[in-house]
């Protein structure tokens, strides 16, 4: 595939002066689209290198088969994929699980039970980096690989008393279908016999406080798990390509099905058709996605063979709402707002039309001077007809004095 469809972005320099590279792969890469985008992110732990290779596996694959296969060219064709090999050069060359300063990276985002450190910039580079990123691109979905075991993990990762015990997050039954298409997928991820079907809430498995699925899904709407991959930690290099095999359709499916699934569209103004980026939120989910900024795209990944009432919301507009049943495939909804009509734009409906191309402050004041010319005028003319009453009265008052003074 010809690098049109692929980008390769310098993102930043580590402690020990590592560039971590990005690559994004998309048909207009570089550009904004009206599509959802997602992220892999591996060797957060730097002596956890298998999920390395194997996105630098997956890149190759889907540009190799770009013009090849359905599903590379799905992808290619309408979603927003980029890849982050490795998160902590510096960990990997050190074959040590924290980064230049011996930090643990998952551990270091902030957190919703035990936040440690509000700052910022007191954080690790690479956190600050993902933090910085996630503000700059609204991803939809995305997965972190790591190694030491065998299943796919979703939130919560932790619990307000530290217990170890199942904690959901409002989205559990999506966060649910997401992983088990990643266990399913998998060569034998899914016959656990540790996990059932593969999958597992991350509080119930051992809780964690700064991780980084947590984050994405609380801050920057984005639903992320947590693949273990592996087994082994460092395996030997001659493993890679039996790992690559068990993995690729996992791979491959989970960013499928941010467009196979779920329920998908843009928002717009019925005032001029202009988009809006409003909000969409679940009746009975506790949990909002934003639109796009530009566009005004969303795209809300849910649980299949449900029934959702889905609202769109924006702040001046009038929310709508609607029911959707979700099958295996994904539903397109757009939603059209009306702007909420307020008391001032009322006053202006009403108002003559020479006064339509003023600001609503000019029409109340115009109003009004024109209700005082009305007045004034109306008691001019009381005046000048009370003014002639008298005048005439006086006038024929005085012709009977005359006639009376001739007649003696």
């Amino acid at each position: 595939m010809g690098n049109q469809y692929w980008k390769e972005c310098e993102w930043i320099s580590t402690g020990n002066g590592f560039t971590e590279w990005v690559i994004e792969i998309s048909d207009k890469p570089g550009a904004e689209e009206p599509e959802p985008a997602f992220k892999y992110i591996g060797n957060v732990h730097g002596d956890e290198p298998v999920g390395r290779e194997l996105l630098i596996h997956l890149a190759n694959w889907i540009c190799d088969n770009y013009l090849k296969d359905p599903l590379a060219r799905l992808i290619v064709e309408n979603v927003h994929l980029h890849i982050l090999p490795s998160m902590n050069p510096d960990g990997f060359s050190l074959r040590r699980r924290g980064n230049a300063n011996n930090v643990d990276l998952n551990r270091d985002f902030p957190d919703q039970f035990f936040p440690l450190n509000g700052d910022i910039n007191s954080r690790q580079p690479e956190t600050r980096a993902i933090m910085n990123w996630l503000g700059e691109i609204h991803f939809t979905a995305s997965a972190s690989l790591h190694g030491g075991a065998l299943v796919a993990n979703y939130p919560w990762d932790g619990t307000g008393d530290k217990r170890r015990n199942y904690y959901a997050c409002p989205d559990d039954d999506t966060f649910r279908f997401m992983a088990s298409i990643y266990s399913r997928s998998h060569h034998n991820m899914s016959l656990s016999t540790e996990f059932p079907g593969g999958i597992t809430n991350g509080a119930s498995w051992y809780p964690i406080y700064g991780g980084m699925q947590d984050w994405n899904y609380i801050h920057a709407g984005c639903f992320e798990l947590t693949l273990e991959i592996s087994d082994n930690k460092w395996p030997n290099a001659d493993e890679l390509p039996v790992l690559w095999e068990y993995n690729k359709m996992s791979l491959l499916n989970l960013v499928a099905s941010l467009v196979k699934t779920g329920v998908h569209g843009r928002i717009f103004s019925s005032d001029g058709g202009r988009p809006l980026p409003g909000s969409i939120m679940i009746k009975g989910i506790n949990y909002t996605i934003k639109a796009g900024s530009l566009f005004a795209d969303y795209h809300r990944l849910l649980n299949p063979a449900e029934r959702y009432e889905v609202v769109a919301s924006m702040p001046g507009y009038k929310s709508k709402t609607t029911w959707i049943v979700l099958g295996e495939s994904a539903m397109s909804v757009d939603f059209i707002l009306d702007p909420e009509v307020t008391a001032m734009e009322n006053l202006r409906i009403i108002c003559d039309c020479s006064y339509c191309g003023k600001s609503k402050l000019e029409n109340l004041w115009g109003f009004h001077l024109e209700f005082y010319y009305i007045i004034l005028i109306t008691i001019l003319v009381f005046l000048c007809v009370l003014l002639i009453w008298r005048m005439r009265l006086n006038f024929l008052n005085h012709r009977q004095s005359t006639k009376k003074s001739s007649q003696v």
